[in-house]
């Protein structure tokens, strides 16, 4: 697909030539025995970046993920989500198949989320109720159209979990964009939560790896639940320097992603598909009133050499990442105009 603008996705980037530099000259070790000094030194250095006390390397955000919520959420106990959160939406249903979560969700708000709804959904222990004990939140926001969360919204959020002595995770896969779209400190963000989850291999570039985040003991735990899912790492060295350079090369540079998906947005916002306003990297369309579906969207796109991602029949997305050239930025505007002209 070299000959084709992929814009589906910020997890399509490959490995830059420094990159694999760094991930050749790793020294390595056997990460289930601890041994991997690469390894230790990422999962350190993500830790102290978020003001935590220790991470966990893991093979996927996903798993990432579903091991923070085993860390808060007993079985048979209640998670609050948004409805279309990644947790909930997009991880085959892992929290109830691996965890015995129960899930119940708000509606999808994306970023623009209301504290006291969520506040309302809170069950306390008694009245044969099932308990609700941790409450997730996506930032950015996927399927939200990488909307960010404001800061006063989390603090919020934060209140409400410690007045029903309840957990906080967020699933951080894109919380560098955040940080870079709205200058919140990192470790400002890790001291809200009591986990996060947060990715290498999306707009840092790294080709595998998100890290689990939270306290010595927590993470202690994780490493159990880790190799009970089957994600105990041997020389896992090579994949942590890639996310090690990944994060000393490529976090400030997310600004120029934002700025690119600024002026996809520009050019496509005159068809009135746009779904909400571009904060970051992804450029969300909601085709419900164009002429055309998502598939037939995508479809003649593709045949002209740009690729978007279908999330729905009327739903469709642009994601702009490192691997995307200005050039590409303006011969796939030019494309998507001209489909949606037609």
């Amino acid at each position: 697909m070299a000959d084709l603008i992929d814009l589906r996705s910020d997890t399509v980037t490959r490995p830059t030539a420094a990159m694999r530099q760094a991930m050749a000259g790793a020294e390595v070790g056997d990460d289930v025995y601890g041994e991997d000094r690469t390894v230790n030194a990422l999962e350190a250095e993500v830790a102290a970046m978020f003001g935590h006390e220790a991470a966990l390397f893991c093979p996927s955000g996903s798993m990432a993920n579903q091991i923070a919520l085993q860390l808060l959420v007993p079985p048979g106990a209640e998670l609050l989500c948004d409805a279309d959160a990644h947790v909930v939406t997009y991880e085959m249903g892992a929290a109830a198949a691996y965890g015995g979560v129960t899930s119940r969700t708000w509606p999808p708000v994306g970023a623009e989320l209301d504290a006291d709804v969520v506040a309302a959904m809170v069950r306390p222990d008694g009245y044969w109720a099932v308990p609700t004990r941790a409450i997730a939140v996506e930032q950015t926001h996927n399927r939200g159209g990488g909307g960010v969360i404001p800061l006063d919204t989390l603090r919020e959020l934060r209140r409400i979990a410690d007045a029903g002595q309840l957990a906080l995770h967020c699933d951080g896969a894109r919380i560098w964009h955040a940080h870079v779209a709205d200058g919140v400190p990192l470790a400002s963000y890790g001291a809200l939560f009591d986990t996060l989850s947060v990715c290498l291999s999306k707009g840092l570039g790294a080709p595998v790896g998100s890290l689990v985040v939270g306290s010595a003991d927590r993470i202690g735990r994780g490493r159990v639940i880790r190799k009970r899912m089957g994600g105990g790492m041997r020389q896992a060295g090579i994949l942590a320097a890639a996310g090690r350079y990944a994060l000393a090369h490529h976090i400030d540079r997310l600004a120029d992603d934002h700025a690119k998906a600024a002026r996809l947005a520009e050019a496509i916002a005159p068809f009135g598909v746009l779904a909400t306003t571009v904060r970051t990297n992804i450029v969300p369309l909601d085709l419900t009133k164009a002429p055309l579906d998502a598939p037939t969207l995508a479809a003649a796109a593709r045949a002209e050499g740009v690729l978007i991602s279908v999330l729905g029949p009327r739903t469709a997305r642009l994601v702009t990442h490192l691997d995307v050239t200005d050039t590409q930025i303006d011969q796939a505007a030019t494309t998507l105009t001209h489909i949606l002209r037609r």
